[in-house]
């Protein structure tokens, strides 16, 4: 049983009948007495919730940045007609609007409600039950009840680097010699022959095919296909940090009146912060696996932070991105020290042959040092290392900012981590390592250019 404002209303004005009544007493017994009474008529005559059926209909899955529709089927098979308010419990983040809908149901018969979803998170927005108050004819009192109706969303990374596809995709094949450029691609992998021509490199000329042609033949080659690329995403505590600006609404913005859907934010002197590093790191590792499957290679994915999140391998070119995607929705940041042997061993285990490992992490000094280090050679001496990782544009900005002493000090601090962000990257490359270090909207394109140079290059 729920009470409405109209029944505070009527309270009110038998308020007002008591002061001026010559019996108080008596005058708050009878306007009590009316007022119950009239309560309890009004949820006799309430039509019951508890006989309604619920069905579900409509979307389930989602790119981050769109909308959803989820359709709701109210079935009423009592005798009396359910009038009120329906309230559906999606979580905050789906962001579900209308958050509730105005419900009228006449007896024996059904009617759909629509919910707009517009999610600010990644992962499964959920909703597992559906609030109905029935208001009676008076609009007095109203029979509330739950009911169990579950349905699941589905929100997707958005992919925003997709945008960068086409040009890496043109390199890609000015290096298989497929479209005329003035870089020639060097590969490792045996192509076809062709005649000379000038500016031809005389160590490709092949001798035995230009005795039998009588003409000078030249081998071409092309980059390596069929290689393995191994794309591991830690999850650990240094995921969780939000980097560079938002490229879509973030989590409790709200748009702001007349200001055509701006968020509130105040971002001050500094950037505001906008994804976590971990979704920056799932947009690059999404560019890089569509570039490494157009050409002509294997990609597997291993999420880890103590132990493993997700894993995927022998995805085909055509169900590699949708199955990628779908893998890593769920994944979030665990607030946990990544374990950097057991990610070594996870990764050998999976990889026993050569192949290109990208590490998508933080260049935290710290976590580094403590964890990766100790075992870095036990990966580099058996596999290609290429570490990625996502800087944070908002320590450069501190690092120029020297109007007051707190600010002084803050740019000291700024500058002691980008030294050691330098060490650090120095130290792995002397180990053999690649390493890609840039700020956010930057990060995507320079992780496939890094893989691009490799190939290019012939080390895969």
């Amino acid at each position: 049983m729920a009470l409405t404002g109209r029944a505070a209303l009527v309270a009110a004005l038998g308020i007002v009948v008591v002061l001026i009544a010559p019996d108080p007493v008596l005058a708050v017994a009878g306007v009590c007495l009316l007022l119950a009474a009239a309560i309890v008529l009004d949820l006799a005559l309430a039509g019951s919730v508890r006989p309604l059926v619920f069905h579900r209909s409509g979307d389930t899955v989602v790119r981050l940045g769109q909308t959803a529709t989820v359709d709701l089927v109210v079935e009423n098979p009592g005798k009396r007609r359910v009038r009120g308010v329906l309230r559906d419990a999606w979580a905050p983040s789906a962001g579900a609007w209308p958050r509730s809908q105005a419900v009228d149901v006449p007896p024996g018969e059904r009617r759909r409600y629509s919910v707009v979803l517009t999610p600010v998170r990644r992962g499964d927005r959920r909703s597992e039950a559906v609030t109905v108050r029935s208001l009676g004819p008076l609009g007095l009192a109203a029979r509330q009840g739950g009911h169990s109706s579950p349905w699941s969303v589905r929100v997707l990374p958005p992919f925003l680097s997709r945008k960068h596809l086409p040009s890496r995709l043109a390199r890609l094949r000015e290096l298989d010699g497929q479209h005329p450029a003035l870089v020639r691609g060097q590969g490792t992998e045996f192509d076809s022959l062709r005649e000379y021509v000038a500016g031809d490199d005389v160590r490709s000329i092949d001798w035995r095919a230009t005795a039998r042609r009588n003409d000078v033949v030249v081998r071409t080659w092309r980059p390596e296909r069929d290689r393995r690329v191994l794309i591991v995403l830690d999850t650990g505590r240094t995921s969780a940090g939000r980097v560079g600006s938002a490229p879509i609404p973030l989590a409790g913005a709200r748009p702001a009146a007349g200001a055509g859907g701006g968020l509130l934010i105040d971002p001050g002197p500094l950037p505001a912060p906008g994804w976590p590093r971990l979704d920056w790191s799932m947009d690059a590792a999404l560019l890089l696996a569509a570039l490494a499957a157009r050409a002509g290679d294997r990609v597997d994915f291993l999420a880890y932070d103590r132990s493993v999140r997700a894993w995927l391998s022998g995805a085909s070119k055509t169900e590699l991105l949708p199955s990628l995607v779908n893998v890593m929705a769920p994944i979030e940041a665990e607030l946990i020290e990544a374990d950097g042997p057991g990610m070594v061993a996870a990764v050998l285990s999976r990889a026993r042959h050569r192949c290109l490992v990208v590490l998508l992490t933080d260049l935290n000094s710290a976590s580094l040092e403590e964890g990766l280090m100790p075992v870095l050679g036990q990966l580099s001496s058996r596999h290609l290392l290429l570490v990625a990782a996502v800087s944070d544009p908002r320590v450069t900005a501190m690092a120029g900012l020297h109007g007051s002493a707190e600010q002084v000090y803050d740019a000291a601090a700024a500058e002691r981590a980008m030294a050691d962000r330098r060490r650090v990257t120095a130290r792995l490359r002397r180990h053999g390592v690649e390493v890609v270090d840039a700020v956010p909207e930057e990060f995507a394109p320079a992780l496939a250019d890094a893989y691009l140079a490799l190939k290019s290059q012939g080390r895969l």
